[in-house]
């Protein structure tokens, strides 16, 4: 009997080492069964326009259904909440703007990290309450439009041990890449503690210590809701911001805590 229950802890314990470090895929390359779109307007599950697809074995964000842009900002949102990680992620843009959009939008989307639950979301909000690891492609004029900048709808970060609470903080250095290439954006994530953005094996990015800023009014009605101000987990989830995108891989490495 004791020798049973060795092997089995042994068991146990072989197979948990053999998975640390594994690359596990979110996205299955056919569907999106785990996914759950939210756009601002109307309730969560409404695939608006059907804007969120399946296309050449990618997740892609589509405009031909649209006449004009409405504002309708989409997110779509994976299933479980994470804290300590590696996430990878094969995107590109192509195509053309969806007329009306901003210019700001022009080739811009990303990945939110440490979301709010997509539930907890109003019906006309924006954005989750997150991270937002920015995702941009140059205008092919020479200048500088870098990847892998940080946004913090609704949150702050520390960064050298100072409180930063402009919206966006750009990358560092600025990785700018033309075209419809594909380019790969890691993040790796601990917690409350240390994120990295790496830019095609470049990191470009490092912050601390993530946090509700109480200043946002949405942060506010979590914080009243018990929502601890220090963010050390969350959901992810990729955007759809008026430029047609895809996501070809999108896969997790879990880390000890």
């Amino acid at each position: 009997m004791l020798r049973a229950l060795a092997l089995s802890l042994l068991a146990v314990c072989s197979f948990a080492h053999a998975e640390e470090g594994k690359w596990t895929p979110l996205f299955n390359g056919k569907d999106l069964t785990g996914w759950t779109p939210k756009f601002k307007g109307l309730k969560l599950g409404e695939n608006f326009h059907n804007t969120f697809r399946v296309q050449d074995g990618a997740i892609t964000v589509s405009y031909e259904k649209y006449d004009q842009w409405g504002g309708q900002f989409g997110h779509l949102f994976y299933k479980e909440k994470f804290s300590n990680y590696k996430l990878r992620i094969e995107y590109r843009f192509l195509g053309e703007q969806v007329k009306g959009g901003p210019g700001w939008a022009f080739r811009n989307s990303g990945v939110m990290i440490h979301s709010e639950s997509p539930e907890t979301m109003g019906v006309d909000q924006d954005f989750p309450t997150s991270l937002e690891v920015q995702f941009l492609g140059g205008k092919g004029d020479g200048k500088e439009r870098g990847s892998g900048n940080l946004c913090t709808p609704g949150t702050n970060v520390v960064i050298d041990g100072k409180l930063v609470t402009e919206h966006t903080v750009p990358a560092k250095p600025q990785v700018t890449i033309d075209g419809d290439a594909w380019v790969t954006m890691e993040v790796e994530v601990r917690g409350n503690k240390i994120i990295k953005h790496f830019v095609n094996g470049q990191q470009v990015h490092q912050y601390e210590q993530p946090q509700l800023d109480e200043r946002d009014k949405h942060a506010q009605e979590l914080l009243a809701k018990g929502t601890p101000k220090m963010v050390s987990e969350g959901y992810l989830c990729l955007q759809a911001e008026t430029h047609p995108v895809q996501f070809r891989k999108v896969e997790i490495q879990k880390l000890a805590e």
